[in-house]
């Protein structure tokens, strides 16, 4: 039975109110891009989970499919794509990022 990744992915990233794949997990990411993003959304006090691609080569390469993004990090909060470690830290440093994880306490 052949394993379709893409609905694996839209499983977690609708079962989680914020989700990053990552390289890496929270507790040690495996890039400085990751690492970033983590310590942003650690400044939030809003739970998050990771998936760490690393560990899958077919998650890794579905992600990126999945979101038509081509790099990692990937932030999805309440099922959206928010983009990566640039786009997060824009969205952090505007305080629009404070914004979208508001509305997931709500």
């Amino acid at each position: 039975m052949s394993r379709d990744v893409q609905s694996e992915i839209k499983q977690v990233v609708e079962s989680n109110a914020v989700v990053l794949f990552m390289k890496g997990n929270r507790d040690f990411p495996q890039c400085g891009f990751s690492a970033r993003v983590v310590e942003i959304l650690n400044s939030f006090e809003v739970p998050f989970g990771t998936v760490d691609v690393l560990s899958d080569p077919e998650v890794r390469q579905g992600i990126k499919v999945f979101s038509n993004w081509p790099t990692l990090p990937q932030l999805y909060v309440n099922a959206e794509f928010i983009g990566g470690c640039d786009i997060v830290t824009e969205m952090h440093l505007n305080g629009q990022l404070d914004s979208v994880l508001k509305a997931v306490e709500a």
